[in-house]
């Protein structure tokens, strides 16, 4: 599935699709962005960091991993859905939507 033509068939003007933190500005998300997919593991790092950066800064997002030890993310981040690989498209749209509070 191609989640960024899937973003923008969805009404998204700009996506952004990072394959590692580094090429993703911690600092610039909350201007930048109003919304996000977290994959937990990108590049071979936790983004567990990542994560609590957008909820410090107001963003909301959902996780979309095939990660399976998803007790730490309940812990964490109890209020943030996870959305399991695979997955279907409308089950990530929805899982945004909730999130930004068009559900």
């Amino acid at each position: 599935m191609d989640v960024e033509q899937l973003c923008r068939d969805h009404g998204a003007d700009e996506v952004v699709i990072a394959r590692d933190l580094t090429e993703v500005d911690g600092r610039e998300v909350a201007t930048r962005f109003d919304a996000a997919i977290v994959d937990l593991m990108l590049g071979g790092a936790s983004t567990i960091d990542f994560a609590s950066g957008l909820r410090a800064a107001g963003i909301p997002f959902v996780f979309a991993s095939g990660y399976s030890d998803v007790d730490e993310i309940k812990a964490s981040f109890p209020d943030v859905r996870l959305v399991g690989k695979p997955y279907s498209g409308e089950d990530l749209v929805q899982a945004v939507a909730a999130a930004c509070g068009r559900a």
